[in-house]
């Protein structure tokens, strides 16, 4: 840190000379002559206090050390404050020690005169009172430690150690972090050095390998005429195949094989024997292409009785018959990569194309492979692109019980889980799945929120009235304030981006309560309308601010949400009405019925025009907010995407959840959309300008219902959490395909 200060000293030096304020430079300069941190060289600090010490200027140690404590040592944290006075008394130990060594008892004496008022209650210096009296102090039992050289070392050594790790740890201001900038570059630099070297010698290696095997496969060469084969194109095979029909066939090839195998292909699926392995249509093709040199058994180039340029073409033709026989098996390869349509299905193609044109003669074979890539080209236009690639799906199981919340903070680095036994997991996911914290609420926890700042702190509110603040890092409860006795739910939380500020909704009991038990009772559609109030805490002093005004009746707030600055605040409520807040007068903007029944779960759209909701009447609405109650257009969801959430098991049993959680989620840029089902999560593509919903992805991976969801869109690759009433919850980790 000190070689730092320094460079940006002279950084600073050059740039005020350069911009020309002499002044400031003359100010810049003063500071730094007079600078009592010696530019956090520790070295010189111990120098001065030293020199202090020898010079008997009890005064001038007393400010420096003073001037120590208030300007770094304050900042430590308490734990830390026994060892700052401990250096503090062992400094002065010193001041003592130094002085009756050198026969200056008078500076002994004075030192007590002036610190009697701070030390005389202090046990560890009742003994220290008689030094300057006693005749041999060195010899003492009670202070031959001090006198030997190897304390003041130690003690020297010490204080070195402790101001050497305080600058080390303290923070600096972002200009100072250049050095270890420069450091990080210089270390990838040479990392990419070494890393060039290492490709380097593996091609080096791969040059020599490649040029042993060309040189052992040497003498395997085939010959010139042989290679040049491969290169012949189709219009070149076509010639030599019309040459060799012309000489040497006056039957037609292999017809009645082909249509006998057209007609079977139709009868049925059967199969011909195989024993190679290969597909049925592969066996085809071979056969095929065996039986055509049969006709021209015990003919050889040399006996024809023809000119030698005929005699040339029959050798070609040869040639030409192992070279379509390749050429057909790598049909047969890529026949195996279609697994949307059957051999029959790509048969039947083929007999209908011939039977359109009886008078043209086409290769079965290149006739074949013509329906092969036109089957790849029609299977890719009618297979739907995908939006997303799945990389990965994980599971957290570490709950034993249904979820109820499950959120990601504002990092993307750690998830808040709770479930209905009131057990609260803080862990990790990236790079690896890791427990960070684990609590269990004596009393039912119902709402569970991030704080925005310091997002080491969870809110979370109670079924007892009760919102605590919980830290997730110390493991425990910073404080706990009752809201209301009358109104002890407390069904949600939501806290402001700035963090200054949270709300809270507080509701009182109703037979919709008893959801979760074994037993549920049935609760009518929209008459579960109990009394509630939305109230404004302040996040720091953890008081209440102010109670927003519910029109027309007092109602239990369902679900929160906040706009991207806090300006604005969505709610929606159990007797089916959306508000809209403005959070800078504390009063509703506008409100409007949204749902039969209650509003389960809101959030802002993208470009925060919008809001969309999630209701008890299974409908998912967008609605505009510039607008008061205009809907740009509705969806119904399936049941399992909305609630209430069932899980039935032996004997009749059956666990009914109500929703409390995050019904939806959205990603980064707000165009895909991530809902429960009963089997995992499902995202949906919001088609804005059709006005529809398109299902694009299937998550899956789970056996019980999904009763709440999160996006995590802080990292390149996006995370959804899905979260099930058996206590899993999946992270699959998405890439977007970008169209």
């Amino acid at each position: 840190m000190a070689s730092a200060v320094e460079q940006t000293d002279e950084l600073v030096r050059e740039y005020l000379i350069f911009r020309g304020f002499i002044n400031t430079l003359k100010h810049f300069d003063a500071d730094v002559k007079a600078d009592k941190e010696k530019g956090f060289r520790v070295d010189k600090i111990v120098d001065q206090l030293q020199q202090f010490v020898q010079n008997y200027d009890l005064g001038s140690l007393r400010d420096y050390w003073g001037y120590l404590d208030r300007r770094l040592f304050s900042r430590l944290e308490d734990v830390y404050r026994p060892t700052v006075i401990k250096l503090k008394t062992s400094l002065f130990r010193y001041y003592l020690i130094n002085s009756v060594q050198t026969s200056r008892l008078d500076k002994a004496q004075e030192f007590f005169q002036k610190q009697a008022a701070e030390l005389q209650n202090q046990a560890e210096w009742k003994d220290w009172f008689t030094l300057p009296f006693l005749p041999n102090p060195e010899v003492n039992p009670a202070f031959a430690t001090y006198f030997s050289r190897q304390w003041a070392d130690f003690f020297l050594v010490s204080l070195h150690n402790f101001l050497s790790v305080l600058f080390q740890c303290m923070p600096v201001p972002t200009l100072l972090n250049f050095d270890a900038e420069c450091q990080k570059i210089s270390l990838l630099q040479e990392e990419n050095e070494l890393f060039r070297q290492k490709l380097f010698t593996m091609q080096v290696e791969m040059h020599r390998l490649r040029k042993e095997d060309e040189e052992e496969c040497a003498h395997h060469k085939l010959p010139a005429y042989v290679s040049n084969m491969d290169r012949l194109g189709d219009s070149e095979l076509a010639m030599i195949q019309s040459q060799r029909n012309a000489s040497q066939f006056s039957q037609p090839r292999g017809s009645s094989f082909l249509s006998s195998l057209l007609s079977q292909s139709k009868k049925g699926p059967t199969r011909p024997p195989q024993s190679s392995g290969a597909s049925p249509t592969q066996s085809g093709i071979v056969l095929v292409a065996k039986k055509e040199p049969t006709n021209n058994q015990g003919t050889k180039t040399k006996e024809i009785p023809t000119s030698t340029k005929e005699g040339k073409n029959v050798a070609l033709s040869e040639h030409s018959v192992a070279q379509r026989q390749r050429r057909i098996q790598d049909h047969g390869k890529e026949r195996k990569e279609l697994l949307s349509k059957s051999a029959s299905q790509v048969w039947e193609q083929s007999s209908e194309r011939k039977a359109e044109s009886p008078g043209s003669e086409v290769d079965p074979a290149m006739e074949l492979h013509a329906d092969l890539m036109q089957t790849k080209v029609s299977d890719a236009k009618a297979k739907p692109e995908q939006s997303f690639i799945v990389l990965s799906q994980e599971e957290y199981g570490e709950h034993h019980s249904s979820i109820v919340h499950c959120r990601v903070d504002c990092s993307g680095r750690r998830v808040a889980s709770l479930d209905v036994d009131g057990v609260i997991k803080v862990w990790s996911f990236n790079p690896l799945m890791q427990t960070k914290a684990s609590s269990i609420s004596k009393s039912p926890l119902l709402s569970l929120e991030w704080a925005t700042k310091r997002d080491r702190l969870l809110l979370l509110g109670s079924g007892v009235g009760t919102v605590r603040l919980y830290d997730t890092e110390a493991k425990k409860n910073l404080c706990e304030i009752g809201i209301d006795e009358n109104m002890p739910r407390i069904l949600s939380l939501a806290c402001s981006p700035s963090g200054i500020s949270f709300v809270c909704s507080a509701a009182a009991l109703s037979l919709a309560t008893q959801l979760d038990s074994t037993a549920p009772v049935t609760v009518e559609k929209g008459l579960n309308q109990v009394p509630g109030k939305l109230l404004l805490w302040d996040t720091k002093t953890m008081k209440q601010q102010l109670q927003f005004s519910l029109e027309p009746d007092p109602i239990a707030i369902n679900c929160t949400a906040f706009n991207h600055n806090g300006n604005l605040l969505v709610t929606g409520a159990a007797d089916g009405i959306i508000r809209l807040f403005d959070m800078q007068q504390h009063q509703c903007a506008m409100s409007w019925k949204a749902h039969d029944g209650e509003v389960y779960s809101v959030e802002f759209s993208y470009d925060e025009n919008a809001v969309y909701s999630i209701g008890e009447d299974g409908k998912f609405i967008q609605w505009n907010i510039h607008k008061s109650g205009q809907k740009v257009y509705e969806c119904f969801l399936p049941s399992d995407a909305t609630g209430p959430f069932v899980l039935s098991g032996y004997s009749g049993y059956k666990q009914v959840q109500a929703p409390r959680g995050r019904l939806f989620a959205f990603d980064s840029e707000g165009s895909y959309m991530l809902t429960c089902s009963s089997a995992g999560g499902i995202i949906y593509k919001l088609n804005n300008e059709e006005k529809s919903l398109e299902s694009c992805l299937a998550l899956g991976g789970h056996r019980a219902p999904v009763v709440t969801v999160d996006w995590c869109t802080a990292m390149d690759c996006g995370t959804c959490l899905t979260a099930s009433m058996d206590g899993k919850i999946k992270l699959t980790t998405l890439l977007a395909q970008k169209s």
